[in-house]
């Protein structure tokens, strides 16, 4: 969603068209598994939709986007929230993810930004992913994807179309799909333990272990 953070203040604006108004629900399903006084480490944690569901939930969460300006967006919610235990946001980038020290952190969840990731940034944040996880961490993940299935791919191309048109005449921007994920995730040593797309499969929620061997 790279584009999209080119204009902050519109980013939620155009992700909700772009997912039907259907990225709330995700967003909520995605952190279900989270516990109270877990430590929680957002990876791109953009405008903190993610970061507060998280923190509602009674996590110690900390947030690191590179962009200045959407965290400015996040620290601002989160004081109009009030709420009672506030997330840490940090300008970062997934460069410095090797800063964290190891088994630091009981989840580890990013939203909407590996697709915004370099091949090269994708494979080195995941081997960070899998040293910053405890041993019974998990890694959330929710991303835009590309379907296996070539009629499903002209089917969102059909349907994308228009939603992509309303959205860059209302925000100027427009996104990106991640590819191959699944097939990363694996050779980094992570296992995937769950998957859930949506009816064409462009969007995926991922719940990733760690993969201890004896």
């Amino acid at each position: 969603m790279k584009v999209l953070e080119s204009a902050p203040h519109r980013y939620d604006r155009g992700i909700k068209i772009l997912t039907l108004g259907k990225i709330n629900k995700a967003y909520d399903r995605i952190v279900e598994t989270i516990k109270k006084e877990d430590t929680v480490l957002d990876i791109g944690c953009g405008t903190g939709m993610l970061s507060y569901r998280a923190v509602l939930k009674g996590a110690d969460v900390t947030g690191i986007d590179i962009n200045s300006e959407m965290l400015d967006i996040a620290e601002k919610r989160a004081h109009n929230m009030e709420l009672k235990i506030q997330p840490t946001f940090i300008e970062m980038g997934v460069a410095e993810l090797n800063n964290f020290e190891a088994h630091s952190y009981d989840v580890v969840m990013s939203g909407l930004c590996f697709s915004e990731l370099s091949d090269d940034e994708i494979k080195f944040t995941l081997k960070n992913i899998k040293r910053i996880l405890k041993k019974e961490g998990v890694f959330l993940l929710i991303d835009e994807v590309k379907s296996k299935s070539i009629f499903k791919r002209f089917l969102n191309i059909f349907i994308r179309i228009p939603l992509i048109i309303i959205t860059y005449i209302l925000t100027q921007t427009t996104t990106k799909a991640l590819t191959n994920i699944e097939e990363r995730i694996n050779k980094a040593g992570l296992m995937i333990e769950s998957r859930r797309f949506n009816f064409l499969d462009n969007f995926i929620e991922l719940h990733i272990v760690k993969e201890v061997k004896e």
